[in-house]
């Protein structure tokens, strides 16, 4: 095997990974609330704060799934008991609010 160094992702990058691909993780998401007849949006805020999150802690674009599943986790257990529900928009704060409630655990110290 040949090993080699990479460079990091930038910022714009890793917000692209989250959002161009044909399989991206928040069209994944989409897909998914979707199937429970929920519009699903990401501000462009929120998508932010999870690039930040990952350049933070050096996680690169693999860390973006863990992140993402942290702050979606609580909400794909409410959204189907919830017929009411026809849209959820993921802002800024409330991805701030569920991954410090749920994903902190995850992160390890670099220390």
């Amino acid at each position: 095997p040949i090993l080699t160094h990479l460079d990091n992702l930038d910022r714009k990058a890793l917000k692209k990974i989250l959002t161009e691909p044909k399989n991206a993780i928040t069209k994944q998401y989409k897909k998914l609330f979707e199937l429970d007849g929920v519009d699903l949006s990401f501000e462009p805020e929120a998508l932010d704060y999870f690039v930040d999150v990952a350049v933070e802690h050096e996680l690169g674009a693999r860390g973006l799934r863990g992140i993402m599943e942290a702050v979606m986790m609580n909400l794909m257990f409410e959204v189907p008991g919830k017929k009411t529900l026809k849209s959820f928009v993921v802002t800024r704060q409330y991805a701030q609010e569920q991954f410090e409630a749920n994903g902190k655990g995850l992160l390890k110290d670099k220390n």
